[in-house]
């Protein structure tokens, strides 16, 4: 290509790329907003709303653009699916940032939940959306990896960000096994290269090179690769970091780390996943080769998740082993390496959005409302009469993500483990039997420790003496209200599938 064509290809990119610009702008002006107003009383609400405009202008932009393909010499390609995760990370960030700025106080409790940010965690927030931004849209392994890089950062920042000893040890703990999973995955990603001699994923040259290799080779370089995405999803073995970054972040901070990571890091895992020759749907005993690895990692973070989240007597961390079962079954549409079961996993993803937000800002309100500081899972009992309204909508996300009915959680799993029967029943892979058969057990196991705060609220008696603090109206609305999809959604399920046609 000559560079005149280069330049006009440059040009014409910016169409497509003009959210993800925006968001760029809209983090440096954020910056130069914090400095010009340091003397203003609502500094923290302009901020705030300021943000809030921001990410939800680059989620409708992302959503009414009519540009589709390639970007910038192949380095990002829009395509529907990587609007439709774009528009989950920009509702994920809107409701955190809602819920931070109807909660925060200037009288919170120190020594409980650092709910009161820096001022400097909204052009993180803004600077992490567009990192997630551009890794759904990443088709090329150095694009992939900058964009992983540049969230990975922000979410080490974000950690870290309060002044507790707590966050420092998170953060230097996400630091870590952040560091090595990047190593892994750049190892990964040089054995691809040096295979095939390009670093673009949809570029014929690299299928032609995959094709001359060996499906055991192609399955080493390729999980390796995976490093940083599993990572990414807190899949295992990269998820050690999860309950102490989990617990250590502000409640708005985890409650996005348990999401939009997660639902970037599935798109640019399932991209990479089908650029693989091993992973052709009909590839017979060459799909086997990575589909094995995959089955194994999933079930072991089902497994890990689920057994981990059985001893935990905070609510937090509770939700932090949660989130790594949630991974791997994540992973069990993906593992189906069809076209029914990527489309699982991207409504699990979608669909996860809803409950995993809501369980964080209820546990919050309900431990706020105790007017304690901790989130001990003890600290629960009696809120059930106390607190109906969000006792209720709690018991209702924590069947969801066990996966029972009448909740969108039973058609997330339904979906993916059909995907998955499906694929063991034309493969024959006993692994995939294994994940069929242990995934839906779990499935049931979880329900020991999800039913263990509503068990709290509803059948302990309240300790003698203990009053109850008024919440914030706007944030229990927003808390209740991401509830409803999880029921109305598992009564219309085709409103969300249709998004989502791979």
């Amino acid at each position: 290509m000559s560079l005149s064509d280069q330049l006009i290809d440059l040009i014409n990119s910016l169409g497509g790329f003009g959210p993800s610009l925006w968001l760029a702008v809209a983090f440096c002006g954020l910056l130069v907003l914090e400095l010009v107003t340091q003397k203003a009383s609502n500094k923290r609400r302009l901020l705030a709303l300021t943000s809030v405009a921001a990410v939800g202008l680059a989620g409708v932009w992302a959503v009414l653009s009519p540009v589709r393909g390639f970007l910038f010499l192949r380095l990002l390609f829009v395509d529907n699916q990587a609007i439709a995760f774009q528009l989950i990370v920009a509702v994920a960030a809107v409701a955190v940032l809602l819920y931070e700025l109807f909660t925060v106080k200037p009288d919170a409790l120190p020594d409980r939940e650092p709910a009161r940010l820096p001022l400097e965690w909204y052009s993180l927030l803004l600077a992490m959306t567009l990192g997630l931004f551009l890794m759904t849209m990443s088709v090329n392994l150095l694009s992939i990896y900058l964009s992983i890089e540049l969230v990975s950062i922000c979410s080490y920042l974000l950690t870290a960000l309060t002044t507790t000893r707590k966050a420092s040890e998170g953060g230097m703990k996400y630091l870590l096994f952040g560091s090595v999973s990047s190593a892994i995955m750049l190892y990964g990603m040089s054995l691809l290269y040096g295979m095939t001699g390009t670093l673009d994923l949809t570029a014929e040259a690299f299928a032609v090179g995959m094709a001359q290799q060996d499906g055991v080779v192609v399955a080493v370089a390729g999980v390796l690769t995976l490093a940083g995405l599993l990572f990414k999803l807190a899949g295992v073995p990269f998820h050690i970091w999860t309950p102490d970054a989990y617990d250590a972040a502000p409640i708005p901070v985890a409650a996005f780390f348990s999401v939009a990571p997660k639902a970037a890091g599935l798109l640019v895992l399932m991209r990479v996943v089908t650029a693989l020759p091993a992973a052709a749907p009909m590839g017979g005993a060459t799909a086997a080769v990575l589909q094995t690895p995959l089955a194994v990692l999933a079930l072991a973070g089902i497994l890990i998740g689920n057994l981990s989240a059985l001893w935990q007597t905070d609510a937090k961390r509770l939700l932090a082993y949660s989130a790594i079962a949630q991974a791997g079954f994540l992973l069990v549409g993906v593992v189906a390496l069809s076209d029914a079961g990527f489309e699982a996993a991207v409504f699990y993803a979608a669909t996860y959005l809803f409950m995993s937000l809501a369980s964080f800002f209820l546990v919050d309100l309900l431990a706020r409302s105790t007017g304690r500081n901790t989130l001990a899972i003890a600290d629960f009992a009696g809120l059930g009469a106390k607190q109906p309204v969000l006792s209720v909508a709690l018991l209702i996300v924590m069947l969801a993500l066990t996966g029972l009915p009448p909740t969108v959680g039973f058609t997330a799993k339904l979906l993916s483990f059909s995907a998955l029967f499906d694929t063991y029943q034309r493969t024959g892979n006993g692994w995939l039997l294994a994940l069929f058969g242990l995934g839906l057990l779990n499935a049931l196991i979880s329900l020991a420790y999800y039913i263990k705060i509503p068990f709290a609220l509803f059948f302990r008696p309240a300790p003698a003496g203990t009053a109850t603090v008024s919440l914030p109206k706007p944030a229990v609305w927003l808390a209740v209200g991401l509830v409803v999809p999880v029921l109305l959604l598992f009564l219309k399920p085709d409103w969300l599938l249709e998004w989502f046609v791979w």
